[in-house]
């Protein structure tokens, strides 16, 4: 049985992941998890998901007949050192493709870096838009995301008014300007807009100027500590009464930060929650447990993306026959591959998926409305 640990070396993740004594993997693999910063609290669930999806992928035979063996980095730090991080696994540890959860801001300079040259599969809700030579990417977009759901909401809660708020960096900047466009089509204005630095741990001066805006309802791109603060101190400030809110980043262990007490009316768009009923999502519920027992770190979608990105990239490779860049690019098209979410499909490096809205009030996500096979506007145009 494995044990679940808050946070695990390279090494240790692999004595957990493939046993003691096992044989030398063929195919090192460099996982990129945030362990640090706004994002630590998605690190554990992101790690465990990543060694489950190894152990599968060797138990079915590895990557073309060779055994993989995951290397982990820290990349909840600044994108330059979070390069450096990636650098170091590639370049000195003989690291031949990359699985990456993490903030668009590292995604970018992951991409400059890697120019091309090795397979970088990016697995974590973001902005869209993003196309580079090996890079295949497995999140929800915004148009997916907020397309279908923000006129669900205004039906269903009957609101118009939208202050937007998140940190500033470009996934929430780039969300925002979309989700402006979808909240016009519904009838609905734009009544506020801020973006804060990822240091600010105090929203008083943001949650009054949402009272004063009239807001009815409020879009958050804020990411993991952040988006616990602000909601507590949302709910503190009775703003609950007022608006509604909806999360494109809030998920089970974010929302376990929030409280039962601070979560009325608060709902989340994401394409996995551990809550969905689907024989894929029951069977890899069932292995997370079996794996790392009743007290591991909350199944959530951030977390399973990178059971997903893993198994998208040995699907990619063995398609292509190697690891190689140009081979997989053109391989890439079509390229079906099993997770949790499903069966998938690669169109435009991105997939189309279901996308669920949920309501996290009492503490815990309830499925309220499925969109189901919504496509990705911000593809790629292979």
């Amino acid at each position: 049985m494995l044990k679940t640990m808050t946070k695990l070396c390279s090494g240790a993740a692999m004595a957990l992941a493939f046993g003691a004594g096992a044989a030398a993997a063929d195919i090192k693999i460099g996982v990129l998890v945030p362990d640090s910063g706004p994002a630590g609290l998605f690190g554990p669930s992101t790690r465990n998901s990543a060694m489950l999806a190894a152990e599968a992928i060797n138990a079915g035979g590895g990557i073309n007949g060779e055994r993989i063996e995951l290397l982990f980095a820290d990349v909840g730090v600044p994108p330059a050192e979070a390069a450096q991080a990636a650098l170091r696994l590639w370049k000195g540890q003989g690291v031949q493709a990359f699985v990456g959860m993490h903030d668009s801001a590292v995604r970018e300079a992951l991409i400059g870096r890697f120019n091309g040259q090795v397979p970088y599969v990016y697995t974590p809700v973001y902005e869209g838009n993003s196309c580079a030579d090996g890079l295949y990417v497995t999140g929800e977009t915004p148009s997916q995301q907020l397309a279908p759901v923000i006129p669900y909401l205004a039906e269903r809660e009957g609101v118009s008014k939208w202050y937007l708020i998140g940190h500033d960096y470009n996934w929430p900047r780039d969300t925002n300007a979309l989700a402006k466009g979808y909240i016009a089509e519904a009838g609905g204005e734009v009544v506020g807009e801020e973006y804060v630095p990822f240091t600010v741990s105090e929203f008083d001066s943001s949650l009054q100027r949402i009272r004063e805006s009239g807001a009815d309802a409020v879009l958050i791109t804020l990411v993991g500590g952040g988006s616990v603060g602000f909601n507590v101190s949302f709910a503190g400030f009775g703003l609950d009464d007022q608006a509604i809110r909806l999360g494109t980043l809030i998920e089970e262990n974010t929302l376990a930060g929030i409280g039962a007490a601070n979560a009325d009316r608060l709902y989340s768009s994401a394409g996995y929650f551990a809550a969905i009923e689907t024989e894929a999502a029951a069977t890899f519920a069932a292995d997370y447990a079996a794996a790392f027992g009743a007290g591991a770190p909350a199944l959530n979608g951030l977390g399973q993306s990178a059971y997903e990105g893993l198994m998208l990239l040995a699907a990619l490779a063995d398609k292509a026959g190697s690891l190689d860049v140009a081979a997989m690019d053109a391989a890439a098209e079509g390229t079906t591959w099993t997770t949790p979410r499903g069966t998938n499909t690669l169109t435009g490096r991105h997939m189309a998926q279901t996308v669920y809205l949920a309501d996290g009030s009492g503490g815990a996500f309830e499925i309220v409305a499925a969109f189901e096979n919504v496509a990705s506007s911000e593809a790629c145009a292979d």
